[in-house]
C-alpha cells in the first residue's frame, strides 16, 4: 500500500499494543481483524476501522484478518461480500491468505454451545419474543428468570438437537446463556446465543436451520483465529463482559483483548447502515454508489482517492469519546491529494459564446498549457484557440457591481494561456433579452497571457474553443443534508426531512477542451477555477463525457484552521 506523507501518531490503542509487545504478551504476536457483517455497503466510518486494524498490524509486522460475520442469512448477500472485498483492496490493504467467514466455524460454534449446556451455562427458552422482552427488565429494574431456566441439562440437549434438526418453527425456541437476570448490564441478562432461522445460507446452503448470534460468534471467531487485539467501536463496550464471559466459560486457549474506540461521526453525514438503506430504498439517492453517499463506493465514484481517505483517518486519530468531525477536513484531505496529482484542464460549465471580430476566421492556434504547476514533471499540452470561444456566463456582466473585475462592456481581461480580449458589443435574444453572444477584440501582442507594454488586467478567465470543444454533462454535488447533525429530530420525526433538495445539480450543456476526448472512467482532473472532477464510472461513454464534481477549490478547512490560530486566548 502507499503510505501517507506523515507517520501514524501514537494513540491509546497503539500504546496498549506497545506495552503488550514490551512484555512479550501473546509471544510478541499482533493479530487484528476487520469483521464486517455482509448486510450492506461499507461507508467512511468503516474506512476508519479498516485503516486502524490493518495499519496497526502492518506497523507491528503482524497480520490483519478480513472476516465476514455471516450469521444472519436473512440480510446477507454475495453482492455485499464482493463489494466489501473491493473496498478494502481499493483502500490499499491486503489480507493475503487471511480471508475468513464466521460460517466456516458453524460446526465448532454448535459444539461450543453444547459445551455450555453441559456445564449448566445455557438453556433452551420457549418464551415468545414479546415475553422475553417483558422478562428482561429495564435499566432501573432487574429482569425475571424465564420459567424454562431450570430445565435439566438432558432436556436442553434434547431440545437443542431438535432445534438443529428442524422440528420447531422460527421463534418458538432460542438457546440462551445462563448468566444473571439481575445484572445491571442488560447484555448479561441471559442473552440469546442461538436462534431458529429456516433460511438458506449463501455458503452453507440448507445445512443449518439454527444460527449463532453475533455476540456468541464474534468472540469465539476471534479466539479460533488467534486474534490478539479485538478492536471495535464504543457501542460494543457494554458487550465486553459477555465477550469475556463466553471465552472464560469455555476455557479457550486464546482469549483476545477487546479494546473499544470512538466511531467516526461526520457532519452533514448519516452513518447508520439502516438509514442509508432507507435513502436507497426510498429513491432519495440513486443507489449505494451515488456520489452523495458516504459509502466507500460512493466516495470512489465521486473521485475521492484511497490516499486522501487514509490521510483523513490518520488525521482524525483514535479517541475514547465520541465526537463529530467536520466534513471540511475530509474535503481538505482529498483537495490536498488531488492538488498534487490531478492534471489541470479547462471546462466551461455554463457556456456564453464569444466571437473575436479581429481574429482570422480560418486560423486555429495550438497554445501551450501547463498540466500541473505543482508537478513540472507532468509537462504540458496543446489547447486549440480559434475565433469563436465559450466562456462562463458568470464571467460577464453588462452592468458590473463594485469589485467585479471580470469581463464587462469596454473592459479587458486575460484568457488563460492565450490573449487579452476586450468586449466591444453584445447580442441579446430578441424575446427574452438574455445575452447570448459577446463581440470582442483581441491583442495579438499578448499571446501567452502577457502584455509587452505591461498594462494590467485584474481577471484571468478560462475558455474553450467552440469548434473544438466537446460537449459534456457535469454533476455538481453539495451536502446531502441541510443540517450538520442530520440525525436531529424534525417536527415529523423523520430524518429524511433534513435532506438537501439542492444536493445535486446536473448541467447538460458544458464544454470541455478536446484533450479529454479519450478520458477514462475514474480519471481525475482539476477544472481550472471550478474544482476537482472525476469521469463518472457508470454513465460516461464515448458518446457523452459525464463528470462528477469531487470537491470545490474553496478550502473551508484551511480557513477554519487559520481562524482558530488567530483567535485570541
Amino acid at each position: 500500500m502507499t503510505k501517507t506523507d506523515s507517520h501514524p501518531s501514537f494513540d491509546f490503542i497503539r500504546n496498549i499494543i506497545a506495552e503488550d509487545l514490551s512484555i512479550n504478551k501473546n509471544e510478541g504476536r499482533v493479530v487484528t481483524r476487520f469483521p464486517p457483517e455482509p448486510n450492506g455497503y461499507l461507508h467512511i466510518g468503516h474506512a476508519k476501522s479498516i485503516c486502524l486494524n490493518f495499519g496497526i498490524a502492518e506497523e507491528n509486522r503482524g497480520v490483519c484478518h478480513l472476516r465476514f460475520d455471516d450469521t444472519n442469512p436473512s440480510k446477507e448477500d454475495i453482492e455485499y461480500i464482493e463489494s466489501i472485498k473491493a473496498d478494502v483492496k481499493w483502500l490499499g490493504f491486503d489480507w493475503g491468505r487471511h480471508l475468513y467467514y464466521a460460517s466456516d466455524y458453524f460446526d465448532r460454534l454448535y459444539d461450543y454451545a453444547v459445551q455450555l449446556i453441559k456445564k449448566g451455562k445455557a438453556y433452551v427458552c420457549s418464551l415468545s419474543p414479546e415475553e422475553i422482552k417483558e422478562y428482561r427488565g429495564t435499566l432501573t429494574e432487574p429482569g425475571k428468570d424465564s420459567p424454562y431456566r431450570s430445565r435439566s441439562v438432558e432436556e436442553n440437549l434434547d431440545l437443542f438437537e431438535r432445534m438443529r434438526a428442524g422440528e420447531f418453527e422460527d421463534g418458538s425456541h432460542i438457546l440462551r446463556a445462563k448468566i444473571d437476570m439481575a445484572s445491571p448490564n442488560l447484555n448479561m441478562r441471559d442473552p440469546a446465543i442461538y436462534r431458529i432461522r429456516r433460511m438458506s445460507h449463501h455458503r452453507t446452503g440448507d445445512k443449518w436451520c439454527v444460527y449463532p448470534m453475533y455476540d456468541f460468534t464474534h468472540c469465539l471467531s476471534d479466539s479460533i483465529e488467534g486474534i490478539t487485539h479485538s478492536i471495535c467501536t464504543l457501542e460494543f463496550q457494554d458487550h465486553r463482559p459477555l465477550y469475556d464471559w463466553v471465552l472464560d466459560q469455555l476455557n479457550v486457549k486464546c482469549h483476545p483483548q477487546q479494546i473499544e474506540f470512538a466511531r467516526l461521526n461526520l457532519s452533514y453525514t448519516i452513518m447508520s447502515k439502516r438509514k442509508l438503506a432507507k435513502l436507497v430504498e426510498s429513491g432519495a439517492v440513486f443507489g449505494w454508489d451515488d456520489p452523495r453517499m458516504p459509502t466507500i463506493c460512493g466516495l470512489r465514484r465521486r473521485g475521492y482517492t484511497p490516499n486522501s481517505i487514509r490521510d483523513f483517518c490518520e488525521r482524525i486519530g483514535v479517541a475514547k469519546r465520541d465526537s463529530t468531525v467536520d466534513v471540511a477536513l475530509l474535503e481538505h484531505c482529498v483537495r490536498q491529494d488531488l492538488n498534487k496529482h490531478a492534471p489541470r484542464v479547462m471546462c466551461v460549465l455554463r457556456p456564453l459564446r464569444v466571437v473575436i471580430e479581429n481574429y482570422p476566421e480560418d486560423l486555429v492556434e495550438s497554445l501551450e498549457a501547463i498540466n500541473n504547476p505543482e508537478d513540472p514533471g507532468m509537462g504540458s499540452r496543446k489547447v486549440p484557440f480559434s475565433r469563436v470561444l465559450y466562456i462562463e456566463q458568470e464571467d460577464f456582466r453588462e452592468d458590473p457591481p463594485k469589485k467585479y473585475f471580470r469581463l464587462a462592456p469596454g473592459r479587458e481581461v486575460r484568457l488563460r494561456y492565450a490573449y487579452y480580449i476586450k468586449c466591444i458589443d453584445m447580442v441579446k435574444d430578441g424575446q427574452t433579452g438574455e445575452i447570448i453572444e459577446l463581440r470582442c477584440t483581441y491583442d495579438p501582442e499578448t499571446r501567452g497571457g502577457g502584455s509587452p507594454d505591461k498594462r494590467k488586467v485584474k481577471a484571468t478567465l478560462h475558455w474553450v474553443s467552440a469548434a473544438h470543444s466537446l460537449r459534456a454533462e457535469v454533476r455538481l454535488y453539495d451536502h446531502l443534508f441541510l443540517k450538520a447533525n442530520p440525525d436531529e429530530l424534525t417536527d415529523d420525526g423523520n430524518f429524511k426531512t433534513n435532506l438537501n433538495p439542492n444536493s445535486l445539480q446536473i448541467l447538460t450543456s458544458c464544454r470541455v477542451e478536446p484533450s479529454l476526448e479519450n478520458a477514462l472512467p475514474g480519471s481525475l482532473y482539476q477544472f481550472e477555477r471550478q474544482g476537482y472532477f472525476c469521469v463518472d464510472t457508470q454513465d460516461s461513454s464515448d458518446k457523452l463525457l459525464v463528470f462528477n464534481r469531487t470537491v470545490t477549490l474553496r478550502d473551508t478547512w484551511a480557513r477554519i484552521q487559520k481562524a482558530m490560530k488567530n483567535k485570541p486566548l
